[in-house]
């Protein structure tokens, strides 16, 4: 099987403008297609904006609302899968979610943030309740996180015994955290054997300082990809048999015991 060829976008996009949003994803899928990508993976809230504040539950939409049916338009027109963050509207309820659409603008799956971070998520958003969630994407079983999801170990575990290769989480990491980004992110991959996309924003958005650094980390603990501080397009590759390789030579999942780790839960 071929590498997925993964295209990461680093960037803030401009808050409250769900427009300008679409248009900075269509730019960034026609760059990620030039350069072989099947797939382009945003950052957590990016159709947005993340520091909106009172405009969440106005910005909120289904789905299957405009905004997806524009972002499964931009998929079909460059032949590319998209990831996107986005507060989804089910009846009284907004989620922190993430979505993934297929090239052919079909939706995949859809994601709900289960812990949430801080007391402006918790205003806003009610957390998600369905742990892992997956589809697969050019051979390629892909699952879906959000940001402070992936600092749970559990979560990620939990990701890899379901079968789990390529992990998409996208982030709203800011100051004063950038170790999340580069040694909790990679130490994750190793410790799962699975590939971890990991894709912030950048810049200054309201209270929030992010921190960039958004990065494709391998299973082997090598970090495959790896932004600087501001916007950025990242391609990486995803090598299912990289992956198994690796899986094969390093015993952790293997050498579980489940049956001491009762307390965990």
């Amino acid at each position: 099987m071929p590498p997925l060829r993964t295209a990461l976008l680093q960037s803030s996009g401009r808050a409250g403008s769900v427009d300008d949003n679409l248009a900075a994803l269509d730019a960034a899928a026609a760059r990620a297609a030039a350069a072989g990508a099947r797939l382009l993976v945003c950052p957590e809230l990016f159709l947005t904006g993340y520091a909106i504040g009172d405009a969440v539950p106005e910005l909120a939409e289904p789905a299957d609302g405009p905004a997806a049916r524009a972002v499964a338009d931009i998929c079909v027109r460059h032949g590319l899968a998209v990831h996107y963050g986005y507060p989804e509207r089910a009846g009284e309820a907004v989620f922190n979610a993430a979505q993934l659409i297929g090239p052919d603008g079909t939706p995949l799956a859809n994601y709900r943030k289960t812990h949430l971070f801080g007391s402006f998520e918790e205003k806003w958003f009610t957390p998600g309740v369905r742990p892992v969630v997956q589809a697969e994407l050019d051979g390629v079983r892909v699952g879906l996180l959000i940001c402070y999801d992936v600092e749970f170990p559990e979560n990620v575990r939990a990701h890899a015994l379901a079968g789990t290769e390529l992990l998409l989480v996208p982030t709203a990491l800011m100051h004063p955290f950038p170790f999340v980004a580069e040694a909790v992110v990679p130490v994750r991959a190793f410790e799962s054997q699975l590939y971890i996309a990991y894709v912030n924003r950048a810049g200054v958005e309201g209270e929030f300082d992010f921190t960039g650094l958004s990065c494709l980390a391998g299973p082997d603990g090598t970090v495959r990809a790896r932004a600087g501080r501001g916007e950025e397009l990242l391609v990486g590759e995803v090598d299912p048999a990289l992956l198994a390789t690796s899986r094969a030579v390093n015993p952790y999942l293997r050498d579980r015991l489940p049956g001491l780790y009762g307390s965990l839960v």
